[in-house]
């Protein structure tokens, strides 16, 4: 298994190649896609070695070329929790002509439960498991690789934690996420906007 990091805009965007299959986390805005040409062939990757792509989130610099890439064939895996917000982006793309957004056909989306996340990217020959960690959005997920390495979107750092004392909600919400992550003993974090953050015993 292979973790190639791919920066053609605002967002870190891993593209993880298993034995079997390739999967892309996260994308940029839409009208990054020339941006997105360069990094791969900078990479000396093609699309076509590109299988699946998976937002952690479907914020709009999390998920603006999905439907492009869906449309040369790279299959768009969506999580239950991330049905219900597959087009919160297209009326904020939609507003700039320019960006020649292309929404998500949902008939092409493969979605997946969280009890299948694990087969599936099994099938890829990845070793791992995608999770829910609503904190930062309802439909964020993280996925968590047995290799030790945690993929974990706009997820907040560890460390912010002791900056909710006075938002209790928010504060108990981030704490069940980060709870779920460390129980998989991660030691690596890919952050979609920091640099990669090694956890050591103290939690880095």
């Amino acid at each position: 298994m292979d973790i190639i990091r791919l920066r053609y805009g605002n967002t870190n965007t891993y593209l993880i190649s298993g034995a079997c299959a390739s999967v892309l986390v996260d994308t940029d805005y839409a009208g990054t896609m020339p941006a997105f040409y360069r990094a791969i062939k900078d990479a000396g990757v093609r699309i076509c070695d590109i299988d699946y792509v998976l937002a952690t989130h479907f914020h709009p610099d999390h998920c603006g070329l999905m439907g492009e890439l869906a449309g040369k064939g790279v299959k768009p895996v969506v999580m239950e929790t991330q049905m219900p917000f597959v087009h919160f982006s297209d009326a904020i793309f939609m507003r700039t002509p320019a960006l020649s957004y292309v929404p998500l056909d949902d008939a092409l989306i493969r979605e997946l439960t969280f009890e299948e996340s694990r087969a599936f990217l099994k099938e890829c020959g990845i070793g791992g498991q995608i999770v829910s960690t609503p904190s930062h959005s309802e439909d964020s997920v993280s996925l968590i690789l047995d290799d030790g390495t945690a993929i974990v979107g706009d997820l907040e750092p560890i460390a912010y934690l002791e900056g909710y004392d006075d938002d209790a909600i928010h504060q108990a919400a981030l704490k069940a996420d980060w709870d779920k992550i460390l129980s998989f003993d991660p030691r690596v974090v890919l952050h979609a906007h920091a640099n990669e953050k090694r956890l050591g015993p103290d939690l880095g």
